[in-house]
């Protein structure tokens, strides 16, 4: 109540003075580099910028190296000297931007060169390691943090609160389904102290709404196919646009356009069959699969689907044209609710003569590579 009375009391001054009413906006300040042990979350859907503002803090390090060295005694702490920034990039990211230098800070406007402070690890121990070898470094930019393991929200806030090292996470909080990325994510939320939240236009293309969400979707024959609810999570790729009915596309989607089918079958028919699998009894899911694989149409997911999403939500059914929709749930089900086995695994994949490739690659993709 006292900002909106704060507001009018502004707005009543500017009009005393023959200024016209408007409403003004906070601007994008020049980060703050003497404010230590912050923890800050920018948050979005793909293509929202969160890269972009990493690239500016980048950029405002560099002109403020260029200032006095007195400066120092304001933004240094424990030895590590906030100017100086260095970027953390995740191994499983390698395949983005692969026509930029190695040593790219690289968004989807450009890049900025980072030298020899940027670096790619695969667990939070990496990153610690890499802190001890750079202990003169006071700010961190940790990209897509929500890929490395829960350890690592327990490490920077570590770090942050005994060196006063300022942490900054551009990262999806929500994955493709609208829900929280994974554990690390919920834990990054508890940590962190600062959260800037960027939205995007809508992708689709009579829609200029904000858009929060990450959507993705496959082409098939230049048709667009939402992902189904229980495709892998992790699908390592780059960020060109694909025709491969294997290999996903994204985008980002306001509520309207974002496409979701087969949440309902998910907890109905499909995690029911992966917990009687884990109670020992594989035939009834290896029933639906093989109808899946063999003769879709008469499957339960068939049914869910023209029964839910026939007539106006056609684009819906558009999900079952994708390929290897069985080694989808089987990944699903085995790496994400830990409902199946690697020998139950390795069964439906002989059994039903599905896809080993598919199933590998996804596998890999998840760091499962000894399964098959």
């Amino acid at each position: 109540m006292d900002q909106l009375v704060h507001d009018r009391n502004t707005f009543d001054f500017l009009k005393s003075l023959g200024f016209p009413e408007f409403r003004i906006h906070h601007a994008f300040n020049h980060f703050d580099f003497v404010r230590s042990s912050r923890r800050i979350l920018v948050i979005g859907p793909m293509g929202s910028g969160k890269t972009e503002y990493s690239s500016r803090v980048w950029r405002d390090s560099q002109v403020v190296l260029r200032k006095s060295d007195a400066l120092a005694e304001e933004t240094t702490s424990s030895s590590a000297d906030r100017r100086r920034v260095f970027v953390v990039r995740s191994r499983l990211d390698a395949s983005r931007f692969t026509d930029y230098p190695d040593d790219a800070l690289a968004y989807r406007g450009g890049y900025e060169r980072c030298g020899e402070n940027i670096a790619r690890i695969a667990t939070s121990f990496d990153l610690e390691q890499l802190i001890a070898d750079n202990p003169h470094h006071g700010t961190w930019i940790i990209d897509e943090v929500s890929f490395y393991d829960e350890r690592i929200a327990y490490v920077v806030n570590r770090e942050s609160t005994n060196r006063g090292l300022i942490f900054i996470f551009p990262t999806l909080i929500l994955n493709f389904r609208r829900e929280t990325f994974n554990a690390t994510a919920r834990l990054m939320l508890e940590v962190c102290t600062d959260v800037f939240p960027l939205t995007a236009y809508c992708e689709h293309d009579r829609c200029l709404a904000d858009s929060f969400y990450t959507y993705r979707y496959y082409r098939v024959d230049g048709v667009e196919c939402p992902a189904l609810y229980f495709d892998p999570l992790i699908i390592i790729g780059g960020d060109t646009e694909k025709d491969d009915p294997r290999e996903p596309n994204y985008c980002t989607r306001c509520d309207e356009h974002h496409y979701l089918p087969g949440k309902e079958y998910s907890f109905l028919v499909l995690k029911p069959l992966g917990e009687e699998a884990s109670r020992g009894n594989l035939s009834p899911l290896r029933e639906e699969l093989g109808r899946i694989h063999a003769a879709i149409e008469t499957s339960e997911l068939y049914r869910d689907f023209v029964g839910r999403y026939d007539g106006a939500d056609s684009l819906h059914l558009n999900a079952l044209r994708v390929d290897c929709i069985a080694e989808r749930a089987i990944v699903y089900l085995f790496v994400e609710l830990n409902l199946l086995s690697a020998a139950q695994v390795r069964t439906l994949a002989t059994g039903l003569e599905l896809d080993r490739d598919y199933l590998a690659k996804r596998l890999a993709d998840n760091k499962r590579t000894d399964v098959l």
